[in-house]
């Protein structure tokens, strides 16, 4: 029995599965879908028609069985990978598989390029492409032409088009916190809180997505614990929680700003209940407002966590809080001098019954 589709695209997509094999096309109308798939079950020569329909689909075709296989199995397409595919639709989507070759994939890059994607950008634009096919190859069995896709890559990054984005190493200053917060403090058109915000991303090193989907249900105020659900890592983010703890050794007291906040929400499902878009725009305003350059809101968590050091957390405790599962990954959001390590060790050290009580301590 075939399953017809709707697609997010606006296309419809004919599904069928028969004795393991799955073969599915995507068409523009839906009678067109109907009228593939009636004719497709009265032939029984399962196995060459299964790859031979989908590799003479385009990449369009192969975008949306993508979409619906991640539909499927209950995952989430990324918000910049599906801006970044549907865009393409016009372009490289009108291509079938067979022509994705070396050339046509280097005349995209250039002209991605002349678009204004910068060569770090572009090198997602390819990871991205590659996922698709790789997804193609592994779920519905289609040769890939692997090879012209590493050459047209290694071209691109030998012509100057195309590179690993570069670490950000900005940390901002104190004043330039103490600039921000002094001006949403006193906006009295900003009705979002965002200087509580800038706190408490500061106070926990929690990414804007998870501040802005924390619940009160995930919130413990006597135990003075946080659960964030499905948090980011490099597995499966689904069923990832991390319990972190509410701590005052930043500099902002984590316990107290979701006091505060709890007064402003009555208790009521999300912490923060605001659209992050818009919270970002108005950190950007801020920013430009107090003539900070070159500040994002995700500075404020490599923020967080260089101040956890500097508090004298050592990495294993530093890494419960951030959520990394390796250093390497942790370094990354760390910005240590050398003096500030000097500091450390001709400073008086508490002792560990001290050093326990501080943590805790409000």
């Amino acid at each position: 029995m075939a399953t017809i589709t709707r697609l997010p695209s606006g296309n419809w997509r004919a599904q069928i599965r028969r004795q393991g094999r799955h073969t599915s096309r995507t068409f523009r109308f839906r009678a067109e879908a109907d009228s593939w798939a009636q004719a497709y079950e009265s032939d029984h020569g399962v196995t060459e028609k299964v790859e031979r329909d989908v590799t003479d689909c385009t990449f369009e075709g192969l975008i949306d069985l993508y979409f619906q296989d991640m539909q499927e199995a209950g995952y989430a397409v990324g918000r910049t990978r599906l801006h970044f595919l549907e865009r393409i639709r016009p372009t490289l989507g009108q291509l079938k598989l067979s022509e994705l070759t070396r050339p046509k994939l280097i005349e995209f890059g250039r002209t991605r390029a002349k678009e204004g994607a910068g060569p770090s950008t572009l090198n997602y634009n390819f990871s991205d492409i590659q996922s698709i096919l790789t997804h193609t190859e592994a779920v519905h069995g289609v040769k890939i032409l692997h090879e012209e896709f590493r050459l047209a890559r290694v071209a691109l990054r030998r012509l100057g088009f195309m590179s690993r984005s570069v670490a950000r190493t900005r940390r901002p200053t104190v004043e330039e916190i103490d600039r921000l917060i002094h001006y949403f403090e006193n906006h009295p058109r900003q009705h979002i809180p965002v200087d509580r915000i800038i706190k408490f991303a500061i106070a926990t090193a929690m990414r804007a997505g998870e501040i802005f989907r924390l619940e009160w249900n995930d919130v413990d105020m006597k135990k003075r614990l946080i659960t964030i659900r499905d948090r980011k890592g490099p597995r499966d983010r689904r069923g990832n929680d991390d319990v972190i703890p509410l701590l005052n050794v930043t500099g902002f007291d984590a316990w107290q700003l979701l006091f505060e906040q709890r007064i402003l929400t009555r208790n009521k499902r999300r912490v923060f209940p605001y659209n992050s878009q818009a919270v970002g725009l108005a950190f950007r305003r801020g920013c430009v407002a107090r003539n900070i350059e070159n500040l994002h809101f995700h500075d404020l968590r490599r923020e967080a966590a260089t101040r956890l050091f500097e508090a004298g957390l050592p990495i294993e405790r530093v890494a419960l809080i951030t959520g990394h599962k390796s250093w390497d990954m942790l370094r990354r959001y760390t910005r240590l001098k050398p003096e500030d390590l000097v500091k450390f060790q001709t400073s008086p050290q508490p002792s560990v019954a001290e050093f326990i009580e501080n943590l805790m301590t409000t």
